[in-house]
């Protein structure tokens, strides 16, 4: 006999046990009127293994009971079984469940919203496409380029609701096969973007990104998942997700180009999650590759860190001066609070 909570399932061997009693039967002698192994009627007594068909018209026949009786018996036993496992599964979910920013969630549509506790499960499993919530802690289903995830963390689990809808958008979104050379030659195109206005370079830089096998996705900020951007492979393409929470033209430029570096450098092909070196090889590829790092020390040693200077060095690099504030800032050669005006300010919808 199993029980949970709110169900109790007896397999068909207890009742079988039963007749036998009633009668004085052993279980050896019953064996030998099944002309079954010992072995296999203790496993069919104490519900080990199923009663099959072929069992139930033996039963019939040695214990005088309908076979209809013995497959009713086992089939209610099984689905008994599987309510249970259903029951277990929910009530692990439910803690799971509640750790999801989900009221947030629902807010920006991405999942139904509800204050009933088990419907926030349903919804969020189908959110997941998964049967149960906990299978979101396996690194295939949730493969991104970020550090390792955890769905016992507030902060992940925020950050695995966000990947899963840039996932959703993503199959919106046509691009050809995946080709990293080509991407590769189209990074200095994409960099000098960084000049234009945004309603100019974004549909430019998702045709780009497209042709490479890019899909390029912008997304609300959720709450806790304190991210800026992620990569991962998706089919036949490469999904990039940036936020769109108040960027700064610099942040939103070395996010973009940190998930790049990412593609570029293969780290989206790993089923455990970046390691901290390689979120750190990333940044170092977005730096440089949007300044180039000679041409940065010499600026930073040689010249002066003026308004007029910084605007003159951004010009000769052809890139944003705000990105040129944004490295200053990043390696501590001027106050955070330096130059922010430089900084332009991107809505992206």
């Amino acid at each position: 006999m199993v029980r949970s909570q709110s169900i109790i399932a007896t397999p068909p061997g207890a009742t079988i046990k039963e007749l036998l009693t009633g009668r004085g039967m052993s279980q050896k002698e019953f064996a030998a009127r099944m002309d079954m192994s010992e072995k296999h009627i203790s496993k069919l007594v104490n519900g080990e293994v199923r009663l099959t068909p072929e069992v139930s018209v033996r039963l019939e026949m040695v214990l005088g009971v309908p076979a209809r009786f013995w497959n009713n018996l086992e089939a209610i036993y099984r689905e008994k079984l599987i309510k249970k496992e259903e029951e277990a599964a929910m009530e692990k979910d439910l803690e799971i469940a509640s750790l999801f920013p989900y009221s947030e969630m629902a807010k920006l549509g991405w999942v139904p919203d509800t204050k009933i506790k088990t419907e926030r499960v349903i919804n969020l499993r189908r959110y997941f496409e998964v049967v149960e919530l906990s299978l979101l802690d396996n690194s295939k289903i949730t493969r991104v380029a970020c550090r390792r995830l955890a769905i016992t963390q507030k902060s992940d689990l925020a950050l695995i609701a966000w990947i899963q809808k840039a996932k959703i958008d993503a199959r919106e979104i046509q691009t050809r096969s995946f080709n990293i050379r080509t991407l590769m030659r189209k990074i200095p195109e994409i960099r000098k973007m960084t000049v234009s206005e945004p309603q100019v370079f974004f549909p430019l830089m998702e045709k780009a990104l497209s042709d490479c096998g890019v899909a390029l996705v912008l997304l609300p900020h959720l709450k806790g998942s304190f991210l800026q951007g992620a990569s991962f492979i998706d089919g036949n393409k490469v999904v990039i997700g940036l936020t769109t929470r108040g960027k700064d033209a610099d942040k939103f430029w070395f996010s973009l180009f940190h998930e790049l570096g990412h593609i570029i450098l293969g780290h989206v092909e790993r089923e455990c999650g970046t390691t901290e070196a390689e979120e750190s090889s990333a940044d170092r590829w977005s730096a440089n590759t949007l300044i180039d790092k000679d041409d940065f020390d010499y600026f930073k040693f040689n010249w002066k860190h003026t308004e007029d200077e910084i605007i003159r060095f951004a010009k000769e690099e052809e890139i944003a001066p705000g990105i040129v504030v944004g490295r200053m800032q990043a390696e501590k050669i001027i106050k955070y609070s330096e130059f922010n005006y430089l900084k332009e300010q991107y809505i992206l919808a």
